[in-house]
């Protein structure tokens, strides 16, 4: 199935049956409700899929949002933490997304699964990108030092993303929902991109999968540390679903799809009609804007 992140539209509507019924104009049977989602939104969403304006196929932890957070903030409370309180609240929060995903008839909750203590070597080797220094000795040295030193850091971050996940996977799956795990732009974040076959040999069952963000993928490529599609097509059998977005080198995503970097043809013998395919836009771009990705993906993709 094709569907649509409200991640475009919600920061512009204060009425969640309004903004539903906008994505239901531009040609979607289903949405995403993304981690964007004020609770003043969810009267009107809830009666929206009651009224059949459109289906769910996807909720974005944390949604809603927790009381007092007016912008989207999925790493508000990390799986990771040292901190006992912020762990409960990430459960808290995460129960919250598992039981509106319950209430609105979707089928998988997007999750980031947190991130280890490190200084911010994405946001410098991004910078090192936009001023063409990708390949020089500096560059690689820094690329050399955020493997060695997030490897010496991974373990306790590891354990209690595994725990967190273990606890939320059974809460999961009493509803028939599975738990798509969201690769992440940033090298801080895990699972890093040399973990994910380790990673999900921990979930031997079907209720853990892998969710794979084209955007996110794009640019982990554009700072050296995957090979996108061959990294997709390691993952083919824990598949669940997309967000569909395309990256301006070096790193800005969320893009139209056919307006960047990213090679969707190649992807086409990966995606399945069982897949979820969730385009996520920027709220910057334009209706034409959104309509021309869409139709990109479609002539590539299928309609289905």
């Amino acid at each position: 199935m094709y569907s649509f992140s409200t991640c475009w539209n919600s920061k512009r509507h204060t009425d969640g049956k309004e903004m539903l019924q906008e994505i239901a104009g531009l040609g979607f049977d289903y949405a995403e409700l993304s981690h964007g989602i004020r609770i003043s939104l969810m009267p009107g969403i809830l009666e929206a899929v009651k009224d059949g304006v459109i289906k769910i196929s996807s909720v974005h932890n944390f949604c809603p949002l927790p009381i007092g957070v007016n912008q989207a903030a999925p790493n508000i409370f990390r799986f990771t933490s040292d901190d006992d309180r912020e762990r409960d609240n990430a459960f808290r929060h995460s129960m919250n997304s598992i039981e509106t995903a319950d209430k609105v008839g979707a089928q998988a909750v997007v999750l980031h699964c947190g991130s280890v203590n490190l200084s911010n070597f994405t946001e410098k080797l991004k910078e090192l990108l936009e001023q063409g220094k990708q390949g020089t000795p500096k560059f690689e040295k820094l690329c050399l030092k955020v493997m060695e030193k997030r490897e010496k850091v991974k373990e306790g971050p590891m354990e209690r993303s595994y725990d967190m996940l273990h606890r939320l996977e059974k809460e999961a799956a009493a509803r028939g929902l599975k738990l798509g795990i969201e690769n992440r732009e940033a090298l801080e974040e895990i699972p890093f991109e040399s973990d994910f076959f380790l990673f999900f040999k921990e979930f031997d069952g079907a209720g853990v999968g892998y969710w794979h963000d084209t955007g996110h993928a794009q640019i982990k490529e554009n700072l050296g540390f995957i090979n996108h599609q061959l990294h997709l097509e390691s993952q083919v059998e824990k598949l669940i679903g997309f967000h569909i977005h395309d990256v301006e080198f070096p790193a800005r995503d969320h893009r139209a799809p056919g307006t960047g970097a990213i090679n969707f043809e190649a992807m086409k013998s990966v995606v399945g009609p069982d897949h979820i395919k969730v385009f996520e836009f920027s709220p910057g771009l334009s209706e034409e804007e959104a309509r021309g990705g869409i139709d990109h993906i479609k002539k590539l993709w299928g309609e289905e």
